[in-house]
């Protein structure tokens, strides 16, 4: 009715076999772990040979190396040396080593020797190195992100007319008057 098991006999034991290449094959996925730390996301990287015509959002971080037609929201936005970028900058850290042709706001906005920005700067803190080019107005604000940030589009039927002008009257042409 009871017997022994081949598992209390003496020498080597089938679960021993099992055993080790289980560790072994759990070590190498421990090598496939994530390089940062997680809930962190690498930044998103535009190669320099890429263009881009239109906005670009995130609350991640961005590095580009090419060029960015349009605005570009981020947390962390790097502007590389070979990158143009034309249109409004927003991101809480702001490094610029290329060429911005437009607003820039951020918390902390750092331009390198090599940077280029033609456009107004508001920011928190700044740092502009010897060497870079900047063509603009500096703004202090303790939030400059307040300003910039998106609400909903207001209805054009909400908008109030024009002080002297009412909703329903047509618009005033020249030679009316006044």
């Amino acid at each position: 009715m009871f017997s022994k098991s081949r598992i209390n006999e003496p020498g080597p034991k089938s679960d021993d076999k099992s055993k080790a290449p289980e560790t072994q094959a759990s070590k190498p996925n421990m090598d496939f772990t994530p390089s940062a730390p997680k809930g962190k996301v690498s930044a998103s990287v535009l190669s320099s040979d890429l263009t881009i015509v239109g906005n670009l959002r995130t609350t991640g971080d961005i590095q580009v190396e090419g060029t960015v037609e349009g605005d570009i929201r981020a947390h962390l936005l790097t502007v590389g040396e070979s990158a143009t970028i034309r249109g409004e900058i927003v991101a809480d850290d702001i490094v610029v080593n290329g060429r911005v042709i437009g607003r820039v706001r951020g918390l902390k906005v750092r331009l390198t020797a090599t940077a280029r920005v033609e456009g107004d700067i508001i920011h928190k803190t700044i740092a502009i190195e010897s060497g870079a080019h900047f063509e603009g107005s500096v703004q202090r604000q303790e939030d400059p992100l307040a300003q910039g940030r998106i609400s909903a589009p207001v209805p054009q039927a909400q908008l109030a007319p024009p002080m002297g002008a009412s909703a329903n009257a047509p618009a005033q042409k020249p030679g009316d008057g006044v």
